[in-house]
């Protein structure tokens, strides 16, 4: 949720013209992280919920492709960029250490 608050925050400063474009496309990434660890846990087994971890993943990735492009075409400076992108790295491995446990809960339930 925070990064999806950071994402909101930076994309207010860019140009109007791209409120349907760019920033639709960046919110909506970062908006999808946090539904999809949510949708998740919401789920009866560990393995849907490793599936919504997984789709999180992906989104933090779209994201971070989404936040680089809006650097190198100058709607973001670099140091924004910098600590956004820091931030969608330690959330991705919290994720990824998230899957890790559920992973070796689940094998050990067996």
């Amino acid at each position: 949720m925070v990064l999806a608050e950071q994402v909101y925050r930076v994309t207010a400063s860019f140009p109007k013209e791209e409120m349907y474009g760019l920033v639709s496309q960046i919110r909506r990434s970062a908006v999808s992280i946090p539904a999809n660890i949510a949708e998740g846990h919401g789920r009866e087994t560990s393995a849907v919920f490793i599936q919504f971890l997984r789709v999180a993943q992906g989104s933090l990735k779209e994201l971070e492709t989404h936040l680089i492009l809006a650097a190198r075409v100058g709607f973001l400076p670099a140091t924004t960029e910098n600590e956004t992108l820091d931030r969608c790295d330690s959330l991705g491995r919290m994720i990824r250490s998230l899957i890790r446990a559920l992973l070796t809960r689940s094998k050990g339930e067996k």
